[in-house]
């Protein structure tokens, strides 16, 4: 990481107002060109740093590959408007970020950049930000994919929102894609195997979601805690689980290859969730009541009296529920059905929960708990007591 400048570096044209961030080898600094008026956000590094020459290099290496590459402004990628050097510093000016706050930045005493980590602090997104989000990381990820580069530093911290549309930044890990492996980056984000390709990318835009989903950190992955029925409730939110999912898979040839396949199954995704929600009998109940309900209006409109209001009266929770407790599953591989005292736990549908999954409604105390996968055999995971253990992981012997 790079040291704190003591005070601000000499730019052209510009006045470094307030050091904003700080990435890489480098510093981001708040600044204000001389000529315009206009704020831009500047990073500076150091061209020598502890007898290392040009601990630039890399920086500058990434920046080239990006202008050749990708040739011009991406909506969803931060753009970057000028490189220059100095005698002691390499620096390159960019878009500046939103405050914190809300809206455009406009006090430097105050100013923080608008990052979806600092969102993320106050918890999780509404469903429709969730998805909107995803959207925008992976259109940006997929513009460096199709070029042929791994971005090596997908994170919260590095989406910037501008004018309110998130943008992937930080470039200065950007390589081209291989399958070499490489611990270069953020530790938690990077995928098991460790191979720097566009699937490793993919591993860590799965933790994002994931985050933006849960309001969790990506270390909790895969545990949905309280928001799991929340979760398998909303059609975005559950069609973004399973994005998550499979782009958090541990064997790499399991992960979307791309960002642009994680786009695509996540439409392909959305569209058998519908389906499957539309044919199934809670949902064509709901459909025919609500259907009953406004011919019973319209019938008490014409006969002009009293309209029939359907008794909201809730039904009494189970008396299992009264005293019941979620508890998360987790296995590796996933897609393990689960066995609590020799019974497999279903969904009201009927279909069996597959690991990894939160369970709602488990009764309370000591269980047998038993993990089932095709093609394995059955895997103990031994007697849990569910008043004190919440979360059970269990794995498989690679083969």
């Amino acid at each position: 990481m790079s040291e704190i400048l003591p005070f601000p570096p000499d730019i052209p044209d510009f006045d470094l107002l307030s050091r904003v961030g700080r990435g890489g080898f480098g510093e981001v600094w708040m600044a204000r060109n001389r000529a315009t008026g206009h704020l831009r956000a500047i990073k500076v590094i150091p061209l020598q740093k502890e007898g290392r020459v040009d601990p630039a290099g890399r920086e500058i290496t990434s920046l080239t590959r990006l202008e050749a590459n990708v040739g011009q402004k991406h909506d969803n990628l931060l753009d970057i408007h000028h490189v220059g050097r100095t005698d002691k510093h390499l620096f390159y000016v960019m878009e500046l970020a939103d405050d914190a706050a809300g809206g455009r930045p406009d006090d430097p005493a105050t100013y923080q950049p608008a990052t979806l980590e600092q969102r993320l602090a106050a918890g999780s997104l509404s469903p429709d930000e969730c998805w909107q989000l995803t959207e925008q990381l992976l259109a940006g990820l997929n513009a460096l994919h199709e070029a042929g580069m791994v971005h090596r530093d997908v994170k919260p911290a590095n989406c910037l929102f501008v004018d309110d549309t998130l943008k992937l930044a930080d470039f200065g890990l950007l390589t081209e894609s291989h399958g070499a492996v490489s611990r270069i980056g953020t530790e938690t984000y990077m995928p098991p195997d460790g191979r720097m390709d566009t699937r490793a990318d993919v591993y860590a835009a799965g933790l994002v979601i994931y985050e933006m989903l849960t309001g969790l950190p990506a270390a909790r992955f895969p545990t949905l805690a309280s928001r799991a029925e929340t979760i398998r409730a909303d059609r975005q939110m559950a069609v973004l689980n399973s994005l998550a999912l499979a782009a958090c898979q541990r064997d790499p040839d399991q992960r979307p290859k791309d960002a642009d396949v994680m786009a695509w199954l996540r439409e392909d995704l959305l569209h058998e969730v519908q389906r499957t929600w539309f044919h199934s009998p809670a949902v064509r109940v709901i459909i025919l009541g609500t259907i009953l309900m406004v011919l019973a209006l319209i019938v008490s409109k014409l006969l002009d009296r009293a309209p029939i209001v359907p008794d909201k009266t809730p039904l009494a929770p189970a008396e299992t529920e009264a005293n019941s407790i979620a508890v998360s599953f987790i296995t590796t591989p996933f897609e393990a059905e689960i066995l609590v005292d020799g019974q497999v736990l279903r969904k009201p549908d009927g279909s069996p929960y597959l690991t990894p999954d939160t369970v709602p409604n488990l009764p309370p105390g000591e269980h047998d708990v038993l993990f089932r996968r095709q093609g394995s055999p059955d895997l103990p995971a031994g007697r849990i007591d569910f008043d004190v253990t919440r979360e059970v992981e269990a794995s498989w012997p690679e083969e």
